[in-house]
């Protein structure tokens, strides 16, 4: 797979993609992730990226013109198969969304950022927007590095052992189940017997049962 993510504020983007599962995928050439300065696709000599809005108003809005030329210069390198937009409006970001984003080959994000895009780059480019959540950030920078995690760590080789993903939270509409380490009994503190069992069919009946138990009391919605 290949992410292509335009920023303006390359740098904000280089530390997540270079630690732990992230990191690992990229060096194994599972993934390969590229932060691409919009700025760079500027033609003010001060490679400016933003201008006022019309109508007026407060803040900043992105331009038609570097966007444009980013997109259509990476574009006619490969084919994509979505061009994401970070936006507070977008849709919700899920599990089931990451699980269909993480077959794709080749996915652009732009990140949002100042008071937004113009409308037409969001007409007349983009495939999909996404949201991580109801809330507003300073930029789509670290709503970006969520989206891609969550894929990534979705690809085969990506993690040492491939099956942990499929017992996710969310994976199956379900929160997961409370998990335990060593020691079994910590200052009176115990572990559930049926965990040191050793029947297997009988602990993962119990792991079911508590998260059907905890999606009730924390994501009813869920259930729905």
């Amino acid at each position: 797979m290949r992410i292509d993510i335009i920023t303006v504020l390359p740098q904000l983007l280089e530390s997540p993609f270079q630690h732990s599962i992230l990191k690992r995928a990229i060096d194994k050439g599972i993934v390969e992730v590229n932060l691409i300065n919009l700025r760079d696709y500027s033609t003010h000599k001060q490679k400016s990226v933003d201008d006022y809005a019309f109508g007026g108003g407060a803040g900043m809005v992105m331009g038609i013109e570097p966007i444009a030329n980013c997109i259509n210069a990476l574009k006619a390198e490969r084919r994509y198969d979505q061009v994401i937009y970070t936006s507070p409006d977008g849709e919700l970001l899920n599990q089931k969304m990451s699980n269909q984003l993480s077959i794709l080959k080749n996915i652009i994000i732009l990140c949002g950022h100042y008071k937004g895009v113009d409308q037409r780059v969001r007409d007349h480019f983009i495939t999909k927007e996404i949201s991580i959540g109801d809330y507003v950030l300073s930029g789509g920078e670290l709503a970006a590095a969520v989206i891609s995690d969550s894929i990534i760590r979705l690809i085969p080789g990506a993690m040492s052992d491939e099956t942990s993903a499929l017992t996710d939270s969310f994976q199956d509409n379900l929160l997961a189940p409370p998990v335990y380490t060593r020691p079994a009994d910590f200052n009176g503190m115990k572990v559930p017997e049926i965990l040191l069992s050793g029947h297997t069919a009988n602990i993962d009946h119990w792991r079911h049962e508590q998260s059907i138990q905890r999606t009730k009391e924390r994501r009813p919605d869920l259930l729905k």
